[in-house]
Parts: C-alpha cells; structure tokens; sequence
C-alpha cells in the first residue's frame, strides 16, 4: 500500500450549501469549513466528501455521453422507494434513468438497495 484516500473532492459554486445537502443526506456532521473548502465525515480524524469552491463550475449533463459526467456517488439505502422523495426534499433534482438524481451543484448520484453484505443503514 501506498497510502488510503483521504476526501472524495467535488467542486461546486458554495461549497456550504452542498456539504449542507450531503451531511443532511449521508447523516454524517460537517467537520471543516472554511470560506472555500467544507468536509463532511464520521469524525474530524475520519476521510469523507470534501466540496471545494470552484466559481466556474459548470454541472455535467446527465445522460449526455457528450459532457463529463466528471463524478458519480452511489448512495445505500434501505428502501429505493422511500428515499427518493426525501432526497428531492433535501433539494436533489430527478434525472433521467432509474433512481438517478443531480445534487444541488448537479452531480449525479444514484441511489441503490443496500447490498446484503453492507451493515443495516440506521
């Protein structure tokens, strides 16, 4: 091993707003911010997502094979079904495809059924 991955960055146009969507969304605390830089994690010891400001940041255009899609999450859930309304509550958008949405700065991310293997999602 060379090393373990620290953040999984995305750029966007305010870096609160989206840490603000994915905290409410992952049920994991902001645990850094600054003017142009916000982590979501477990813990302030643990890697998580980071949101960098990023003023030009233009949104990929899903499925458009045309523009980068330039990052993807899938997020676990218990039941598909119910979450997809409580991700458009947080401010997602629905995109075309099954269970694909755009968060606030318009990444894509999917939601998928947790994997037995995967610990219960509380």
């Amino acid at each position: 091993m060379i090393g373990r991955l620290h953040h999984v960055i995305l750029d966007c146009r305010d870096p609160l707003a989206l840490a603000s969507f994915y905290s409410a969304l992952l049920g994991q605390p902001v645990t850094y911010s600054s003017e142009d830089f916000v982590v979501v994690a477990a813990d302030d010891t643990s890697s998580g997502l980071a949101f960098q400001l990023a003023p030009d940041h233009q949104p990929p255009t899903w499925p458009d094979s045309a523009s980068s899609m330039q990052i993807h999450l899938d997020v676990m859930v218990e039941d598909v079904a119910a979450a997809g309304p409580r991700v458009l509550a947080l401010g997602a958008v629905k995109l075309d495809g099954e269970d694909v949405y755009a968060d606030p700065a318009g990444h894509p991310f999917c939601l998928i059924k947790r994997p037995r293997w995967a610990r219960p999602i509380e």
